[in-house]
């Protein structure tokens, strides 16, 4: 029988810096401490969880004195639930720390020279919270208890719950009272629907047995107010599910548009299942200056609206276009940033590997009278070759904003192939976009070109985590 390990507690700890991945960093003994909830100037007890031969991570046991920049909370769900980490962080330093996060991402991990564009500062978002225009909802048999909460007294469907999963876990949801990342009547909406279901005694879904009727629900809204609803169930009960859409659309006019979806696999994805209109329009309508785009149920749309504005400002900007070039946008989903540059373009291609997205782009732009753009359907280094680009014309420009993995490199090697003027990158994921860029930036190839950093402009798509939304521009030396 193994031995159980010595409980390490560090006290007194004194946290420096933000760090990578949302945590904060101190160091003891010479070793890096990493810890998650935690504000530079803090002085905390830190319980060791993980030790290796050059870092340490840990977790607050208790904070000793408050950094003087520590806010309180705002969400009774902090630290349970697995977003907006970074509450208790000032948001000045929330976008600090992003800038010199993507600063070190392109300097450490890819190797590249910046000395030709510094790292601006990190582009804010002007909500806070209730930013997000799409949430989604779990339901689970079996919620995850806080602490004090004892099993043996929470029986029947006070054990089940709607929200969030939990950290790392699977199988565990937060049941989750008041969210502030989406507006009304999302709350209302999500709290309404499980009052219903406990008191029609409809089950909830059990992902380890694979059982129970309620699976998930997503809310999508528009800057309207309007509300597209789409309730994922495990099977079928025409009954029940009809009663229920029934309530939601007596109680609720603000959905104006109500699918449901039969989902029977073993993952919650509903990419390649029918989404069937139970009642009102099929798509939700947003707008973004003098265009106008329809959203279905499994359309892709950045999912901070007044925050992708600013996004694709920033990229039409980067590309610095003139009226007379050919664009390629790799990556396009439902083709925003291909319409939303089309007027400043002689031509732009689209590329996207989901045939609904291209589905969506074509129809976006026949309805804003974009003819000036293509849009293909397939995976981005099938499709795009030196044959495809003899067929749609050399790019002058390339966009791309591909998916958090970054780019195949087949793919690096068509576009240096291509060798357009300007690239300009939009990245999720700095990590992987700082790889991809040294590959262009730094290519072996005697007679390929050679392309510097220009540009390099954070975005703020989501406050309150880590995460960060990059544009970077390459111009041809």
């Amino acid at each position: 029988m193994g031995r159980n390990k010595k409980e390490i507690i560090l006290h007194n700890v004194e946290i420096e810096a933000v760090a990578a991945e949302g945590k904060a960093i101190a160091h003891v003994d010479n070793m890096a401490l990493f810890v998650p909830f935690a504000v530079p100037g803090d002085i905390v007890d830190v319980k060791v969880c993980k030790k290796k031969h050059n870092y340490m991570e840990g977790l607050i046991t208790e904070i000793i004195k408050a950094s003087e920049h520590r806010l309180e909370p705002f969400c009774k769900h902090f630290g349970v639930c697995g977003g907006c980490k970074w509450q208790p962080l000032p948001y000045p330093m929330q976008l600090e720390a992003k800038r010199r996060q993507v600063e070190d991402q392109l300097l450490r991990i890819g190797h590249l020279d910046l000395s030709d564009a510094q790292v601006l500062p990190t582009l804010a978002s002007e909500k806070t919270e209730f930013y997000r225009n799409k949430l989604e909802f779990t339901f689970s048999e079996r919620k995850w208890l806080l602490p004090g909460e004892n099993p043996d007294e929470i029986q029947g469907a006070d054990r089940c719950g709607l929200g969030f999963h939990v950290g790392r876990f699977f199988d565990k949801v937060l049941d989750i009272e008041k969210c502030y990342l989406q507006d009304s009547p999302s709350n209302e909406l999500r709290n309404f629907i499980r009052s219903y279901a406990k008191d029609k005694s409809l089950s909830f879904f059990n992902i380890r047995e694979q059982r129970g009727f309620l699976r998930n629900m997503i809310i999508r809204n528009n800057s309207k107010g309007e509300v597209m609803l789409i309730m994922v169930f495990f099977h079928e009960d025409a009954p029940a599910r009809t009663a229920l859409l029934d309530a939601i659309l007596e109680n609720f006019p603000q959905v104006v548009s109500l699918y449901y979806v039969i989902n029977g696999k073993c993952n919650d994805s509903i990419a390649d299942q029918e989404c069937i209109l139970y009642n009102g329009a099929e798509t939700l309508g947003e707008s973004m200056e003098n265009l106008n785009f329809r959203i279905g149920p499994k359309s892709f749309y950045q999912t901070n609206t007044a925050q992708a504005y600013k996004l694709y400002s920033v990229v039409r900007e980067a590309a610095q276009l003139t009226g007379n070039e050919v664009v390629y946008d790799l990556y396009t989903g439902t083709g925003t940033i291909a319409q939303f540059v089309s007027s400043k373009a002689s031509k732009v291609v689209g590329i996207e590997y989901v045939p609904e997205a291209i589905e969506d782009a074509l129809n976006n732009a026949r309805a804003n009278g974009i003819s000036n753009c293509e849009f293909f359907a397939g995976d981005m280094k099938d499709v795009l070759t030196a044959d495809f680009i003899g067929e749609h014309g050399r790019p002058d420009v390339i966009i791309l904003d591909p998916p958090r993995a970054g780019i195949h490199p087949d793919v690096a090697s068509v576009i240096l192939g291509a060798a357009p003027r300007r690239i300009v990158y939009v990245s999720c994921n700095p990590a992987s976009q700082a790889r991809d860029l040294e590959i262009l930036c730094n290519s072996k190839a005697e007679a390929g070109p050679k392309y510097r950093i220009t540009y390099v402009q954070p975005v703020d798509m989501f406050p309150h985590t880590h995460h960060v939304e990059n544009v970077v521009r390459l111009d041809i030396i």
